[in-house]
């Protein structure tokens, strides 16, 4: 017989910390909550304080009654769920089940698995904070009432199997607002001239800049001949120098955010992988002579804060292997956002002496990929800022200022382990230029005038959608990954060369939400929402009164709907050709994933199959037909005309529906290294890549 009772969410965690604890301690897995809102109805008492009507979850009776039989012979139990509101409701649930005082010392929580982390936090057990249980229960019951009114409406109206909730309809709207955005942008002609020039033996690039000291931009073409015109000669004179020492500072350690883009962005990781790899890290790996051991501290976090003993270690480690000058005692520490809970530290390695090298033959490879990661991202975060020698020169003929910039990295500080990856910007690099002194005078080889044009904003992709939802305060860390499973397995968006696409049936449900229930899309009420279920969690108001005030008037506006929503009827379109298998018309259908096709003789006949893919561009060759996606043999797409083989037009490059602005041609989508390139197919109109 066991003398305590530590329970956990997971196997893996439990097998970790039982090792840590001794004999006396007995640890179980509740394998996640024992106790949940049914399924199969709404379960929320709108009449009585929207109180909830709980049940053991399908298939976790014999867990439950394990926990129960164990409970019975400990003397003491201890709840060890994670550390956050999920973890503090899963601790009350099994509190309830299991008849343990909720205002006993029965709640341990540790940020990581580690033996000191464990044996610590032991010394600590506190009661069950019941202001954390309402905040999740208070989000539980809000995201139930949302779904579950909104959701079998759309089934009534539109077609079966279709959902909206709280997070996934405000960021289903971001997806939608920015294709709007791309389909309405019209393109702008700007124009540049950049200068190749020479000083001594050493050449270097400059642009112009402006006309004496004011600076101006180019339109057009007629606009640049008159600043051509006024260049009188080869011979440029050094007018200014300015130069500057910057400082870069490192970026903080990682929060669950951060770490989601940053994971897409250099390792090409969908957010539901990085959490699932980062379970793994923080519940414990099999390192060897040490045993299974918590590779880094809790993965869902917004928190920035490190711990001293932290900050210690890794200080000592910068000194050892780097020297004294990359460490320093005043270390950066991005200030927390307004929203973030600090409810525990930002996600570290749990022992910076725990070097990913160490691990390769221990960790898979996705599993190294990350832990390495997240362990150079806070290294460098402990170490002093890199200092860049940055010079600006202007070079001035007549009237006409070319403005040259340069810089150099004079002491790489964090720079020398880890630079963080960006969506927009180009990793920097040495621009060095030759040494020149006010009053030199430098020789052009070279004035070339390039024309470009404005460019759309592009589409989301996993790292831009979570950042952006953060930044506007929507959703919290544990939200954000299975909101992006949620819209694509509903066929609401899908993913296009790494971006989100809405589909004909995403924007369906969006006009509908948006037209009856546009609070629950609107981006400042719902961050406000996010604010205001924070607040439950600091104690300040009771989870009652938010749920109330935001219930009375959506009730309302559930009223309205049912009433004037229209039934949207999505006809089957005839798909031009008959059933192999019957001999019937064929048509399209609209199912969860885009359209399909299927026999019009259903149920008698069942034949479907997928269709070919429109992608809305007319065929640049024969003027009648449509672009379409197919599969070579290889399986490779490549893009072809519909009229085949009557028009023979073909692309491995994806067209895109807007023609060239300098010849009207032909834009395609060219994969490159640095990621999509928009180019014409007929002159030499190029874009810069995104990622």
């Amino acid at each position: 017989m066991s003398d305590y009772l530590v329970i956990v969410e997971s196997p893996a965690k439990a097998k970790t910390i039982e090792r840590y604890l001794g004999k006396k301690y007995k640890v179980k897995a509740s394998i996640g909550h024992v106790r949940d809102l049914p399924k199969s109805q709404m379960a929320i008492d709108t009449e009585n304080n929207y109180e909830p009507r709980y049940i053991t979850i399908r298939g976790k009776g014999p867990v439950l009654q394990d926990l129960k039989s164990a409970a019975k012979k400990a003397k003491k139990i201890y709840l060890a769920a994670d550390p956050d509101r999920e973890g503090e409701a899963i601790a009350w649930h099994l509190a309830t089940a299991l008849n343990i005082d909720i205002e006993s010392d029965c709640r341990v929580v540790f940020n990581e698995i580690t033996k000191d982390a464990i044996k610590e936090s032991f010394k600590h057990p506190r009661p069950i904070d019941m202001d954390l249980v309402d905040a999740q229960q208070a989000r539980r019951i809000l995201d139930r009432l949302v779904g579950y009114n909104i959701s079998p409406l759309l089934w009534k109206k539109v077609k079966k199997g279709l959902s909206a909730g709280r997070v996934q309809s405000t960021a289903l709207r971001l997806i939608i607002d920015r294709e709007n955005e791309i389909k309405n942008f019209q393109p702008e002609e700007y124009w540049t001239i950049e200068g190749n020039f020479q000083k001594g033996k050493k050449t270097f690039d400059a642009s112009f800049y402006g006309i004496a000291k004011e600076k101006i931009k180019l339109s057009n073409e007629q606009e640049v001949g008159e600043i051509l015109n006024q260049i009188n000669g080869n011979d440029f004179q050094v007018k200014k120098i300015v130069k500057r020492e910057r400082k870069r500072n490192a970026s903080p350690a990682f929060t669950t955010s951060s770490l989601q883009q940053e994971a897409a962005r250099k390792l090409n990781f969908r957010a539901r992988k990085t959490m699932m790899l980062a379970q793994q890290l923080y519940e414990g790996i099999d390192v060897g002579k040490e045993g299974t051991v918590g590779l880094i501290t809790y993965m869902r976090t917004d928190s920035t804060r490190i711990s001293e003993t932290a900050k210690k270690e890794a200080h000592e480690y910068i000194e050892q292997n780097y020297g004294s000058e990359y460490t320093t005692l005043i270390t950066q520490q991005a200030k927390n956002k307004e929203n973030a809970q600090d409810a525990h530290e930002a996600i570290r390695p749990t022992s910076t002496l725990r070097h990913p090298d160490q691990l390769k033959a221990v960790l898979s490879r996705d599993q190294l990929r990350l832990y390495r990661l997240i362990w150079e991202r806070f290294v460098a975060s402990q170490m002093a800022p890199a200092i860049l020698d940055t010079v600006t020169t202007d070079l001035q003929n007549g009237e006409i200022i070319f403005r040259a910039s340069g810089s150099n990295v004079k002491f790489p500080g964090f720079m020398k382990l880890y630079i963080e990856g960006s969506d927009d910007q180009k990793e920097e690099k040495d621009k060095l230029l030759p040494p020149m002194e006010q009053g030199d005078v430098v020789n052009s080889l070279e004035i070339e005038p390039k024309q470009h044009f404005t460019q759309p904003p592009p589409r989301f992709s996993e790292a831009r959608l979570v950042k952006t939802l953060e930044e506007l305060g929507i959703g919290r860390p544990s939200t954000y990954a299975p909101t992006l499973d949620t819209i694509q397995k509903r066929g609401y968006v899908t993913l296009e060369a790494k971006r989100f696409v809405p589909t004909e049936l995403g924007e369906i449900v969006h006009s509908l939400v948006l037209e009856f229930f546009p609070g629950i899309i609107d981006i400042e009420f719902t961050a406000q929402m996010e604010k205001d279920l924070d607040s439950i969690e600091d104690g300040n108001v009771k989870w009652v009164q938010i749920i109330d005030d935001f219930y009375r008037k959506f009730e309302k506006d559930l009223r309205h709907a049912e009433i004037a929503m229209e039934k949207v009827e999505i006809k089957d379109e005839p798909a031009g050709e008959d059933c192999e298998q019957c001999g019937s018309p064929m048509v399209f259908k609209l199912g969860r994933y885009g359209k399909f096709m299927a026999c019009s003789n259903f149920p008698e006949c069942r034949n479907t199959k997928a269709i070919v893919k429109e992608i809305g561009v007319k065929c640049p060759k024969c003027k009648e037909g449509e672009i379409v996606e197919r599969k070579s043999k290889t399986k490779r797409i490549f893009y072809g005309c519909n009229r085949y083989p009557d028009c023979d037009f073909v692309s491995w490059d994806k067209p895109i529906n807007r023609p060239c602005p300098k010849c009207n041609e032909l834009l395609v989508e060219k994969k490159i290294k640095k990621g999509i390139q928009v180019q014409c197919t007929s002159c030499d109109y190029k874009e810069e890549p995104t990622q």
